[in-house]
């Protein structure tokens, strides 16, 4: 008979530690970006900071709430949690609130919920049970495409919501699918296919098409000379020369004109200081100010004076860089790297497939929400509205980042008890 030593036992508190780290480096931060002299009381509820606070103590209830769960729960309800989030998907498009040009929010009083954000976490979860079935061959066609039809649903639905940033969100659950078997070329793939999209948009197309052209030579110098594989390297150089050419009609007929402008900006073509690229600017500009040891807590003058536009929530990079300096900010990546690795080593530990591909699920997103957010605010990615987890201000993200990381907590707490 096991002894009951309560919902405490086993909990990975390095895990906590890291979160609550987070949490309160990113409730600090929220107060230096928003500070007001007038209302310089941390625990006024009419300012962000306030509110903020209150997100928090409801991040810890939800969080403890997790912890109470049987773990079970979360294996055996995946698909239904999926659906239930799939469907307010559809539902915020006709019923939501616009904010920002995403009708992805519903109003509750003075809040606002974004569902997208949940549904980060629930595809998790569906993912997850799929793959930890027997069955499930990944290298198998049908169940390939069944697992990328999980991931692109919600992916679909939201990109009509017009939030392009937490669609692409969606397409970081491909590394699980490398964990479960997938041929390493497809995140390769998905890796190189951006790089290869900005090169056609600095390179003449014709003089690309040469390059590829030489490196399919190449390839096919090297390799053993079977029909399949002469047959890949063709269709591969075919399938990349009408990427290339079709990336500019992508860009210019597909995006909205501001994520245009930002692509353009970002790949040196445009240089709009006053608008497109007016915020990452800024952004350069406070981070460059802080230097190694930073200006000091409620001391930078592009914070102070709202310089930098959405600076407590998808620029509180800036705040971090501003104040605290190269110090504060290393010290910041430093702690998510630790995150990550924590959640990749303990994936690896859990017995249950379930648990496993999860917690590879909750690294991926969580991993490509602080890439790109950093990657943005250094002018390194295009500025496409995603927030840095725990850090940046907004109840749905706080919440289901929390929801997101202690669901595997509470998986990871009961990997013991399986034989």
């Amino acid at each position: 008979m096991r002894e009951n030593r309560g919902i405490f036992y086993r909990i990975d508190w390095v895990l906590v530690g890291i979160y609550l780290a987070l949490v309160i480096a990113g409730w600090l931060n929220i107060y230096a970006a928003v500070y007001d002299e007038s209302h310089h009381h941390i625990f006024d509820l009419s300012q962000k900071y306030g509110k903020q606070m209150i997100f928090i103590l409801a991040a810890f209830l939800l969080a403890l709430g997790t912890l109470i769960i049987d773990p079970k729960f979360f294996s055996q309800f995946s698909y239904f949690i999926y659906g239930f989030f799939l469907f307010f998907l559809i539902l915020v498009i006709f019923s939501g609130r616009e904010i920002s040009g995403s009708k992805g929010w519903f109003a509750i009083g003075g809040f606002g919920i974004q569902p997208a954000e949940f549904a980060k976490m629930a595809t998790c979860l569906a993912l997850a049970k799929y793959l930890s079935a027997l069955d499930v061959d990944i290298r198998k066609f049908s169940n390939l495409v069944i697992a990328s039809l999980i991931i692109l649903a919600p992916t679909l639905i939201v990109f009509l919501q017009h939030d392009t940033g937490s669609a692409i969100v969606f397409f970081a659950l491909v590394l699980v699918l490398y964990r479960a078997g997938l041929s390493g070329y497809v995140p390769l793939t998905i890796i190189i296919l951006p790089a290869l999209a900005i090169l056609s948009l600095l390179v003449p197309k014709l003089l690309l098409t040469g390059c590829l052209l030489v490196m399919a030579l190449i390839a096919l110098f090297f390799i053993k000379r079977r029909l399949k594989n002469i047959l890949i390297i063709i269709l591969v150089f075919l399938a990349s020369t009408g990427f290339v050419f079709s990336v500019d009609y992508g860009v210019n007929h597909i995006l909205e004109k501001h994520q245009r402008d930002r692509i353009y900006v970002l790949v040196g073509q445009e240089i709009d200081l006053k608008g497109a690229g007016y915020n990452v600017n800024q952004s350069l500009i406070a981070i460059g100010s802080g230097r190694f040891f930073g200006k000091g807590f409620l001391q930078g003058t592009q914070t102070k004076y709202n310089f930098v536009p959405e600076q407590s929530t998808d620029f509180i990079f800036c705040t971090i860089g501003e104040e605290q300096g190269f110090l504060g900010s290393s010290l910041l990546v430093i702690l998510y790297v630790f995150l990550f690795i924590r959640i990749i080593l303990s994936a690896e530990k859990q017995r249950s497939r379930f648990a496993r591909f999860y917690g590879y699920g909750v690294a991926s997103v969580l991993f490509f929400h602080f890439a790109i957010n950093i990657g943005m605010t250094l002018g390194l990615l295009p500025v496409i509205g995603i927030p840095l987890p725990f850090v940046s201000y907004g109840g749905s993200s706080l919440w289901a980042f929390t929801l997101l990381l202690f669901i595997f907590i509470r998986q990871d707490s009961y990997r013991h008890e399986l034989i």
